[in-house]
């Protein structure tokens, strides 16, 4: 493997709760059951799901990721908010003033968000030993090429996200993976200028 190679983990449509919320959607004092691990310590795919409604129409059945955040939010492709009636804005993840809400609908309750739905900007999550090692720092915009299929891509406009908490990989939305012809394990290039 080369030195400059990073996983590329597709990352399909998810939601992001707060305690509080997830009460409303789920009765009071629930917690989340983790159900898979995920590529990021301590993130995990819950067992827990629920219908996102917009103006248009409903997608049934996210996943709630855990653990609980300190604000909700609702990840999708762009595909997916034009199901839904909406306009997705590209953030990252966390970064959600300005943005468009959509209802959360669980088995025992909803909550309208007043923000919150985005598409998540791509992004690569280093550590800090990983970032010197491909000569790179947070926050910093590179390009990502994936080969290994007929569709070879090069993705742009791609975040560095540094912290001693992640692990090593790039996260792209369903959209992106298509139009990439990706499906299984993949491994992108970083190209730095």
């Amino acid at each position: 493997m080369s030195e400059n190679k990073v996983l590329v983990e597709i990352s399909a449509r998810h939601v992001h709760v707060t305690q509080a919320d997830l009460e409303v959607l789920f009765g009071e004092g629930y917690q989340l059951r983790p159900k898979k691990a995920l590529s990021q310590p301590g993130q995990y795919a819950s067992e827990e799901k629920v219908d996102v409604v917009g103006p248009r129409s409903a997608i049934k059945n996210v996943t709630i990721l855990g653990p609980v955040r300190n604000a909700s939010q609702v990840e999708v492709s762009l595909t997916d908010a034009r199901t839904l009636g909406a306009t997705a804005l590209v953030r990252e993840s966390g970064y959600i003033d300005g943005t468009p809400g959509v209802t959360l609908v669980g088995p025992k309750g909803s909550v309208t968000l007043s923000q919150g739905l985005i598409a998540a900007k791509r992004h690569i999550h280093l550590t800090p030993a990983d970032a010197e090692k491909f000569n790179v720092k947070n926050s910093q915009i590179v390009s990502v090429k994936v080969s290994g299929n007929e569709r070879t891509t090069v993705f742009g406009d791609v975040v560095i996200r540094v912290s001693d908490k992640f692990a090593p990989a790039m996260h792209i939305d369903t959209d992106e993976a298509n139009a990439a012809g990706m499906s299984g394990e993949a491994w992108g290039e970083i190209l730095v200028d």
